[in-house]
């Protein structure tokens, strides 16, 4: 992937990328808050197992839907743009989420907040890249991806528990509004214009610009083999990711009896987990190669997700085992929608190709997994719900073994 040298430059690429993580820590916050209030939400609500992997999975269904749109659409318009108006929308409507009074009104609202921050995904990785010398892809696409876990799965577990002893449910939600509109303004004056493509342009980049349309982008995109890969390994990744956030802080009430601040100690080893493993694991494959280091870790993910379901209510062993869990899960999918696709193809269709990916993830792995894991835990009991997760790992493997090797070691 080529760039120009300005683009390269040290002070533009920490910039970026720090101004990218900070936006993708407010999407971990929106998507991820409501998981740890579940609890609370279902009480006040009247929500059944089922209702609670519906909300969740409107959300993962609209974000698929946006990304498959607008990572096109940046590619095509620029980042800048499509950056800047999914974090205003997001800064003016999280807050809504607290005003819901049933299931409809909870589910419209989220599927609105999926679209703001399934628009600002790809186009968020896209520029992380773009901005990034070639031998710091990995680590540098791990320092932005880790924030969405840090917040939303480590930090948001117990903010929650402290906001809930001063306020309610429904205002934690606001908190989020002002730093939103302020990161949309940083966004704006660091991300340029216009992005910078090489000059002269390669022969397959200045073939493919005349004829720009979504579906000529999505065909085009579709035809590299680690595209194709990279969207059955997406569906497994959040299979595991969404069904356990969503699910797990009611399995460890419900099942395991858990007081709910040791609930909320034992939930935040998916934040930290998944922020050491999205920056250490990447920046290995750095050096050792993306296909080797994804193997180990999606072996790594199915034995920790079959010691987690044999695991009692101790609350350190359920510590350390989801942490496991999700240092190798994230990490995985940190590779997935980054080098591993955005490697594969011209740099005209970084976005659409980790777009495509992510829409596909969501939709089925994030969008259907959690709905089945609800109706399971509803009609056979919240103690199952973690064999569908190690079933998709199991499936991954397979998967895994066919990506092709893009990173030259």
């Amino acid at each position: 992937m080529n760039r120009s040298t300005a683009s390269l430059a040290p002070n533009h690429e920490f910039a970026v990328v720090a101004v990218m993580a900070l936006g993708f820590g407010l999407v971990g916050f929106d998507r991820f808050l409501i998981s740890t209030l579940f609890p609370v939400i279902r009480a006040d609500l009247h929500l059944s197992y089922g209702d609670i992997g519906t909300i969740t999975g409107a959300l993962a269904l609209a974000w698929g839907f946006a990304a498959l749109l607008m990572g096109n659409a940046s590619d095509r318009i620029g980042r800048r743009t499509v950056l800047v108006g999914s974090l205003t929308m997001f800064a003016l409507l999280i807050g809504a989420s607290g005003l819901a009074v049933g299931l409809a009104s909870l589910v419209a609202v989220r599927l609105v907040m999926g679209l703001a921050d399934g628009a600002y995904t790809p186009a968020s990785i896209t520029a992380t890249l773009e901005s990034s010398n070639p031998k710091r892809y990995g680590l540098n696409i791990g320092i932005q991806q880790m924030m969405l876990p840090l917040c939303g799965l480590g930090i948001a577990p117990l903010l929650v528990n402290a906001l809930l002893h001063v306020i309610s449910w429904r205002l934690i939600f606001s908190v989020f509004t002002l730093p939103g509109l302020i990161l949309a303004y940083v966004v704006w004056r660091v991300i340029p214009k216009k992005e910078i493509l090489p000059t002269p342009l390669p022969l397959e980049l200045a073939a493919h610009i005349p004829s720009r349309h979504p579906f000529a982008d999505w065909r085009h995109a579709v035809t590299y083999r680690n595209v194709q890969v990279a969207m059955g390994m997406m569906l497994c990744w959040l299979t595991c990711l969404v069904t356990t956030s969503a699910l797990l802080p009611n399995y460890l009430i419900d099942y395991l009896h858990l007081s709910f601040a040791a609930m909320s100690s034992v939930m935040t080893a998916i934040g930290v987990g998944s922020a050491v493993g999205t920056v250490t694991l990447p920046w290995l494959s750095d050096r050792l190669g993306r296909k080797p280091v994804m193997l180990i870790s999606t072996v790594g993910v199915g034995l920790s997700l079959v010691m987690l379901a044999r695991t009692g209510a101790n609350p350190a062993l359920l510590f350390a085992w989801l942490f496991c869990v999700h240092f190798f899960n994230n990490a995985l999918i940190t590779l997935t929608v980054g080098p591993v696709c955005t490697e594969a193809v011209p740099v005209t269709l970084m976005a659409t190709a980790s777009g495509m990916v992510i829409a596909v993830g969501e939709l089925f792995g994030g969008g259907i997994a959690p709905i089945i894991g609800g109706q399971v835990a509803q009609h056979f009991g919240i103690n199952h719900i973690l064999w569908l997760p190690t079933g998709a790992m199991v499936l991954a493997v397979g998967i895994c073994s066919l990506l092709k090797e893009t990173h030259k070691v």
